[in-house]
């Protein structure tokens, strides 16, 4: 046997949050749509991984998702142009990562990252 995909699914009644923050502001394609839900992520492949600790590094919490990116200050400057604060970071971590945290429209932890 083996895993075809993993989807993190987040309760909701506004929806168009999700739109607005993952698609418009981290340009993720809108994969499905029955109305009621919804789904993004891109037609390229992606890794999925399941991660699990007591603290998410450099003291910082564990994030409720971590999305990788190819351009982070890209990432960054769509964020602040929201208006969406940051929790932590921008900073390079001494296991080679620049992330930042930011919480999406459904006070969820996102560490936004890129390998360095």
């Amino acid at each position: 046997m083996k895993v075809n995909r993993i989807v993190a699914n987040v309760t909701t009644t506004e929806r168009h949050k999700a739109d607005a923050f993952y698609g418009d502001i981290l340009g993720l394609e809108r994969l499905m749509d029955h109305g009621w839900f919804q789904a993004y992520g891109s037609a390229e492949t992606m890794r999925v991984q399941l991660g699990f600790g007591s603290e998410g590094g450099s003291g910082a919490a564990v994030p409720d998702l971590s999305i990788e990116v190819d351009d982070l200050d890209e990432a960054l400057r769509r964020m602040q142009q929201a208006g969406v604060p940051l929790e932590y970071g921008p900073v390079s971590e001494p296991w080679g990562v620049r992330r930042f945290y930011v919480r999406d429209p459904f006070d969820r932890l996102l560490n936004i990252l890129q390998h360095e």
